[in-house]
């Protein structure tokens, strides 16, 4: 069985998990959510056809095969960190600041920004990784990140950037879309969704809809996804805000009615905390959180 690249994300959680053997803690290093987590490691169970833990009510144990394949995993992410830190020998490059974040935030927001960035800091060369599950902040990792959680990660300092909030949207040919009137009438959309730590249940909760069976068409691990998904007309998605701008301001969706339900997270720009940023990285950093007060 080959092994691809779309393994990698449950073989980082998996390995966590295995290491911790703890859901919850490996979820705290990897900046995920447990059940982001639980999700990596089922889908990894799936297609092994084989169990990698046994679940109990004080938690998890390995089971035999899980914990061969933790060893192999272990050594080999061991033998990775290893050779990039050989090959990262450009780390050291004074005025380059690499920074990890989520694909939606580096393709909605961040991106159509950095034309103004590059003519502020001619200088500074930014380097943006948005592989979130395998990003670790030690000596070889990213200088910043950028967040959307609670605000607080072990081992980082963070600092608010924004808060967020979500609404329904959907394509302006999607059938049934004009006969939306209120919250309720949504339910008889088809719907998509992602992985976010608030959903469709939270929203109609929120919009006074007691009892509402959702049915989510398609489910999707990130934002952008579902929101292209949207845009072909495949169903209504609940948007965040500062993610689906693009979107709106080209006519691709339009908002539904309905109350904006105020975000449980934030967005943060975070830095290990055992090392000061180096002066390009602050540089960043005033940027970003000037950005977000303009």
């Amino acid at each position: 069985m080959a092994l691809r690249s779309d393994w990698l994300p449950a073989l980082a959680a998996f390995e966590s998990a295995a290491r911790h053997q703890n859901f919850a803690h490996a979820a705290e290093e990897l900046h995920l959510t447990a059940s982001a987590v639980s999700h990596h490691v089922r889908k990894l169970e799936s297609r092994l056809g084989v169990a990698l833990f046994t679940r109990h009510a004080r938690g998890v144990a390995l089971t035999a095969e899980g914990r061969r394949l933790a060893d192999a995993a272990g050594g080999a992410i061991h033998d990775i960190d290893g050779a990039m830190q050989d090959l990262r020998s450009r780390r050291d490059d004074a005025h380059t600041v690499r920074v990890t974040t989520l694909h939606s935030f580096a393709y909605t927001w961040l991106v159509p920004r950095l034309g103004d960035f590059a003519q502020e800091f001619p200088d500074i060369r930014l380097r943006v990784d948005t592989e979130i599950s395998l990003t670790r902040f030690d000596d070889i990792g990213p200088d910043l990140g950028v967040r959307h959680g609670p605000g607080r990660w072990p081992g980082l300092t963070a600092i608010h950037l924004m808060d967020e909030a979500l609404f329904p949207v959907a394509a302006p040919a999607l059938p049934g879309i004009d006969e939306v009137r209120e919250a309720r009438d949504i339910l008889r959309l088809p719907l998509v969704s992602d992985l976010s730590h608030q959903g469709w249940h939270d929203w109609f909760r929120a919009s006074g809809v007691h009892g509402a069976r959702v049915d989510e068409r398609f489910v999707f691990s990130d934002s952008t996804d579902m929101l292209r998904a949207a845009a072909f007309g495949l169903g209504a998605a609940l948007a965040r805000e500062h993610i689906v701008a693009p979107w709106l301001g080209s006519g691709q969706l339009r908002r539904l009615p309905g109350e904006a339900m105020p975000g449980r997270y934030a967005y943060h720009v975070v830095h290990p905390s055992h090392r000061r940023p180096r002066p390009a990285a602050r540089r960043v950093i005033d940027w970003l959180t000037a950005q977000t007060t303009d």
